[in-house]
């Protein structure tokens, strides 16, 4: 599992590279600051929380579409229950926010985990996005 997340974490840098060394170390940290954002949002970082009538699992709340999406995008067979494993969970939000995020701003990134690939162009999505950046915000000391 491990060698999976630092896989993933090379190809990030790496596709990240052409911008710079410096820049593309930040975008990794803002990445990483989001997905800890996120799964307070979601769960308060609980990951045995079960949400939605038991249709989300996890710290990041990941309905089974979405595990079954991340899981595809990583090439691995990780059952949907597994969705409750932080670091597995984790290695497939960043997998799928790293797909249909490409290109974006990390609010529309956290509209995307929020509301599916097309999660940033919905209205429902805004009241998400403004608690991820009040996180974001909190995170990075600019309370």
């Amino acid at each position: 599992m491990r060698s999976l997340t630092a896989m993933l974490m090379l190809v990030l840098v790496c596709s990240l590279a052409s911008a710079g060394t410096d820049e593309a170390a930040r975008d990794v940290e803002e990445l990483e600051l989001l997905l800890d954002a996120i799964a307070q949002v979601e769960s308060n970082g609980n990951a045995t929380a079960v949400g939605d009538d038991g249709k989300a699992l996890g710290m990041y709340q990941i309905h089974r579409a979405y595990w079954k999406d991340g899981t595809r995008l990583l090439d691995v067979a990780w059952e949907y229950a597994h969705a409750a494993d932080p670091e597995k969970a984790r290695t497939v939000v960043r997998a799928y926010l790293l797909h249909y995020g490409r290109g974006k701003s990390l609010l529309d990134m956290a509209r995307i985990h929020n509301g599916g690939p097309r999660g940033h162009r919905k209205q429902a999505t805004l009241k998400y996005a403004r608690r991820i950046a009040v996180l974001l915000d909190t995170e990075r000391g600019n309370s």
